[in-house]
């Protein structure tokens, strides 16, 4: 049976395969392959079945909602879907289950979607692995032994494993685009704005996090992405977007292998250097340079944001403070130790980013970078301590995605190689605010249509 979006949607319209068919085959693999996996952590049986009758009869009828008509998805344990507990990964949420839809997910479910269940995350989504002290750990389809990443990692194990032919996550530093890397998958992050959200969990990393999705290929986030993306009232940041002046001739891209002395796996670094070469015989005008922005800035950013949002939401959650994880603990207590002056500075960092990023973009139309410093690693291990022989950090595997988020760029990571032990490899392609369709195509184009 056809595993992309876009055949499935063909085999639904024919008449070929129902969606009660295709559901029920999603649901045999998920019985079948997640209980050595670990991708989902709550399964909705009766409201996807209900769901999948209704878009019978709408391709029945020949009134499809819209491309995603009858076509199952995963929703990642940070968002809220009605009726199914949404965690955040964490035992101080386990018992609670939402009322209405987070907006995205409504925005899904009136497409004609069929919202399966949740996957699972790292406790708050703040890691760049998958387990926590709920539900445990959750493993690579293409390795077990070995990590999906973080903090999307129960999205793409789905997807990788063929549970779902697509998932919707979020990408606050990389959640996405990793994780697709990690899993030879194609990881969109839109620009900030583009998907609107509302109804969610509090916004701890202030506008970084965006809606995103994992899929097979790049015409499946570009189906999934048209749904997906438009203003809100709710979100004064979906209201006022303005499409930056594309430049004639060739698209010139910036090649950075590397961000100053922060290590590379050798093979990652080779792998994006064939890829780099293969876009500049696509005509285009390929630049080798270096990091174009202040990495200690980006971290320091980082570190106040994520943090200040972890002691925030001690306030708003008591039961974290005697429930959360030891990793919500430490970063509670760092968290608690900024100050607002800290987190004004931390703002007015994010706003010189931005700014230079603008100018980066006057002229450049892509930047090219890998999507991670490392290949997968052991699944219980929170990050890899060392890459390419040298000491690493917790975000030593994680440096070329955070920054992307805090300038609220559009991203993609693309799976363009495998390493000697048959792991993948992604690169990352980053566009300019706002430039959202021309980076999607441009991918599209870059993966042989």
């Amino acid at each position: 049976m056809p595993e992309d979006i876009g055949d499935l949607c063909k085999a639904l319209r024919s008449g070929a395969l129902t969606a009660e068919a295709l559901l029920q085959r999603c649901f045999e693999r998920i019985e079948k392959l997640d209980g050595v996996l670990n991708s989902f952590v709550a399964i909705d049986y009766a409201g996807a079945e209900n769901a999948a009758r209704e878009s019978d009869k709408h391709l029945a009828q020949g009134k499809a909602r819209s491309a995603l008509e009858g076509i199952p998805l995963s929703i990642k344990d940070n968002l809220l879907m009605k009726g199914v507990p949404a965690t955040w990964g964490s035992r101080a949420l386990k018992e609670f289950v939402p009322e209405q839809d987070e907006l995205p997910v409504a925005r899904l479910r009136e497409a004609g979607a069929i919202l399966i269940g949740k996957t699972n995350v790292p406790e708050l989504t703040l890691e760049g692995y998958t387990a926590n002290d709920l539900f445990g750990v959750t493993r690579n389809p293409l390795d077990t032994r070995l990590t999906p990443g973080g903090s999307s990692g129960g999205a793409v194990a789905g997807v990788a494993a063929g549970l779902v032919p697509a998932a919707i996550g979020t990408d606050g530093g990389g959640s996405i685009r990793r994780p697709a890397c990690h899993t030879g998958l194609v990881g969109w992050k839109p620009s900030t704005g583009r998907v609107a959200r509302a109804l969610g969990f509090p916004a701890i990393l202030l506008d970084f996090e965006v809606i995103g999705t994992a899929t097979r290929n790049v015409a499946d986030a570009i189906l999934l992405d048209g749904v997906l993306k438009g203003s809100h009232p709710l979100d004064r940041r979906s209201l006022l977007r303005e499409a930056p002046s594309r430049r004639s001739g060739n698209p010139k891209i910036l090649y950075i292998p590397r961000f100053g002395d922060s290590p590379v796996d050798p093979q990652i670094t080779n792998a994006i250097d064939d890829f780099a070469e293969r876009l500049a015989g696509l005509g285009g005008d390929l630049v080798r340079g270096k990091i174009v922005f202040d990495l200690d800035l980006a971290n320091k950013i980082w570190r106040i944001v994520s943090r200040s949002g972890v002691a925030y939401l001690m306030r708003q959650y008591p039961n974290l403070a005697s429930l959360g994880g030891v990793s919500a603990q430490v970063m509670a207590e760092d968290g608690n130790t900024i100050s607002g002056a800290d987190y004004v500075e931390a703002l007015e960092g994010v706003a010189a980013l931005r700014a230079r990023m603008r100018d980066v973009f006057a002229d450049y139309d892509f930047i090219l970078t890998p999507s991670a410093a490392a290949l997968p690693w052991p699944a219980e291990d929170a990050y890899p301590d060392r890459i390419d022989g040298k000491t690493a950090g917790p975000r030593g595997h994680a440096v070329f995605t955070g920054w992307v988020n805090i300038a609220g760029l559009p991203a993609i990571s693309l799976p363009v190689a495998t390493s000697k032990d048959g792991l993948p490899i992604g690169a990352q392609l980053i566009g300019a605010f706002g430039d959202d369709d021309a980076l999607l195509m441009f991918s599209k184009v870059a993966m042989g249509g």
